[in-house]
C-alpha cells in the first residue's frame, strides 16, 4: 500500500473577474483584502503578507507553475481546487482552465464543488447574496457533463480506482441528493466511460452525515471548521485565559484557544465511514471581516507540525488510492490560513509539512 498522499486545499480567488470588479471595485482580488488588514490588538499578526512567491496574479502559468513547484518540494502531492458554479456559470475559473492547458503544471489535483450561494462573505457580510444556487436536476446534469468532458478527462486529474474524486462542500443545500448523485454516477459510467465516480461530502459545520447514507463514498473532516467554529471552552493556563478575557473587553472578536482546538482534533473519536482527516495552519480572518472576525491564538508551526504528524501516524488507508489527507489551506490569505511562505514564519509551516510528512 502505498504511503499517504498529502492533498493542499487551493483558492483560486487570487485575479480580477468582472464580477468582483463590479461588487467590490476594480482588480478586487484576495490580496485587496489581505493587504489592507490591520493588527486589532496588541501583538496581533497582520497583516500577513507573501514573502517567496510575493503578490501573485493565478493567471499567469510562470505563477501557477511556481506556486506548484514549491508545495511539492515540501511533499505535498495535490492540490484540491475550490471550483464555482451557479447553473452553468462559473466564477474564478480561469486559474483552473489555465492549469488545464498548462502542460508543464505537474501536480495532481481534484475539484471541490463550493456550492454555496456567492454572497459578500469576502467583507464580512455573509447575508448579503449576489449570485443564488439554483439547484434542478438538468443542471445537475449539464453540471457532471462538464464535469466529465472537461475536467475529469484530465490525467492528471486524481482518482481512486479509475474514479475521478469529486467533494461536495455542503451536500445538505441540494433538494434531493440521492438522485443528484444518481444521475451524476450514471453519466460518468455510461456517457463517458468511467468506472464510476468517487463522490466525498465534508464534515463542515459539525455534518456528521455518514456518506454512504446519501450515496457517497467518503467525508472529509474540514479542520478549520472543526478547530475553529465550534464553541471552545477556553482551558485554564497561564497568560493565555487572562488575554482572552482582556481582549474580550477590548473588541468584538471572536477570539479561540488554538491549542485546544488541536487537541480536540487529535483526541476525537474517529467514525466507522471512510473519513479522511485534515489539518490547518492557523486561523485569523479578521482580514475580511475586522472587528466580526474570528482569530484563533497560539497557532505555531510547532503545533502545526503536532497535529499533522499525529495524523500521518494514526491515519491507515483504507486502500492503495484511499490514502488522502487533506491541508488547509495551500493559500486561504484572508483566512491567515495559509502554508505559503510569510514575512513572520518565512517557509517554517512548509517545512513542518515536510517533516511531519516523513515516515
Amino acid at each position: 500500500m502505498q504511503k499517504i498522499k498529502p492533498i493542499a486545499i487551493h483558492l483560486p480567488q487570487f485575479h480580477p473577474i468582472p464580477e468582483n470588479d463590479e461588487w467590490w471595485g476594480k482588480g478586487f482580488t484576495e490580496w485587496t483584502n489581505v493587504t489592507k488588514a490591520k493588527p486589532l490588538f496588541e501583538g496581533h499578526y497582520q497583516p500577513q503578507l507573501p514573502t517567496d512567491l510575493g503578490f501573485y496574479d493565478l493567471r499567469l502559468p510562470e505563477a501557477r507553475k511556481a506556486q506548484a513547484d514549491l508545495a511539492k518540494s515540501y511533499g505535498i502531492q495535490g492540490f484540491c481546487y475550490y471550483h464555482y458554479w451557479f447553473n452553468g456559470k462559473r466564477l474564478l475559473e480561469q486559474p483552473i482552465d489555465g492549469m488545464l492547458q498548462q502542460s508543464d503544471l505537474d501536480m495532481p489535483f481534484m475539484l471541490c464543488w463550493a456550492n454555496e450561494n456567492w454572497t459578500r462573505r469576502w467583507d464580512g457580510k455573509e447575508e448579503d447574496v449576489l449570485i443564488k444556487q439554483d439547484y434542478n436536476f438538468e443542471d445537475d446534469k449539464a453540471h457532471m457533463r462538464w464535469l466529465c468532458e472537461k475536467v475529469f478527462s484530465d490525467s492528471r486529474y486524481i482518482k481512486v480506482d479509475n474514479k475521478p474524486v469529486f467533494i461536495l462542500y455542503k451536500h445538505s443545500l441540494l433538494p434531493d441528493i440521492k438522485k443528484t448523485v444518481d444521475l451524476w454516477r450514471a453519466i460518468a459510467i455510461e456517457e463517458f466511460g468511467f468506472e464510476d465516480l468517487y463522490l466525498c461530502i465534508t464534515d463542515s459545520f459539525g455534518d456528521t452525515t455518514d456518506p454512504n447514507q446519501i450515496g457517497f463514498d467518503a467525508s472529509i473532516e474540514f479542520s478549520p471548521l472543526a478547530v475553529i467554529k465550534n464553541k471552545l471552552e477556553i482551558k485554564e493556563k497561564k497568560g493565555l485565559l487572562d488575554l482572552l478575557k482582556r481582549k474580550q473587553k477590548e473588541t468584538p472578536i471572536d477570539y479561540r484557544d488554538f491549542e485546544l482546538g488541536v487537541t480536540n482534533c487529535i483526541e476525537k473519536n474517529i467514525p466507522s465511514y471512510k473519513f479522511f482527516r485534515s489539518v490547518t495552519p492557523s486561523w485569523d480572518n479578521t482580514a475580511r471581516k475586522k472587528e466580526k472576525g474570528t482569530v484563533a491564538l497560539g497557532s505555531s508551526p510547532d503545533l502545526y507540525y503536532k497535529w499533522l504528524r499525529h495524523i500521518v501516524t494514526h491515519f491507515k488507508p483504507y486502500s492503495e488510492d484511499e490514502n488522502f489527507i487533506f491541508i488547509n489551506a495551500m493559500n486561504e490569505w484572508a483566512e491567515g490560513n495559509h502554508l505559503e511562505p510569510c514575512i513572520k514564519y518565512g517557509n517554517a509551516y512548509l517545512e513542518a509539512t515536510k517533516k511531519a510528512l516523513e515516515i
